[in-house]
């Protein structure tokens, strides 16, 4: 089950076929909608991303109000929390994030991240 659904068939999508792709400024999403309503996202954030400056004009909030929960394909990527805690998240790296933050890519090479439950919010009024 899956916030509350039952999954009875089973379901397989490419990401190199997205069902959408969202892709503000250095950012690409490839959203993937499966069966019982899970969705996955695909997460490209190229190096000089920031959610600050390129997510934010998009959603109009202060800072992030998503929950995320992923696993880190590639790349780093440094979280900062409202309350001024930080982490840096790197390859071969399982998390979650609450709402209520800053992020940035840290170094030249690209964030790639597979998001397992915020896809459908993410870079989204």
């Amino acid at each position: 089950m899956t916030n509350g659904t039952r999954i009875d068939k089973l379901d397989a999508k490419s990401h190199d076929t997205p069902d959408e792709v969202r892709g503000p400024n250095k950012t690409r999403l490839e959203i993937v909608r499966l069966g019982g309503g899970v969705t996955m996202g695909r997460m490209v954030l190229q190096p000089g991303w920031r959610w600050s400056e390129c997510i934010k004009p998009v959603v109009g909030t202060e800072s992030c109000q998503v929950t995320h929960a992923g696993y880190a394909i590639s790349g780093r990527i440094t979280i900062k929390m409202n309350d001024g805690s930080q982490k840096t998240i790197t390859k071969n790296m399982s998390y979650v994030i609450p709402p209520g933050h800053d992020a940035w890519v840290e170094g030249d090479e690209p964030f790639v991240g597979i998001e397992v439950m915020s896809a459908e919010q993410f870079a989204k009024r």
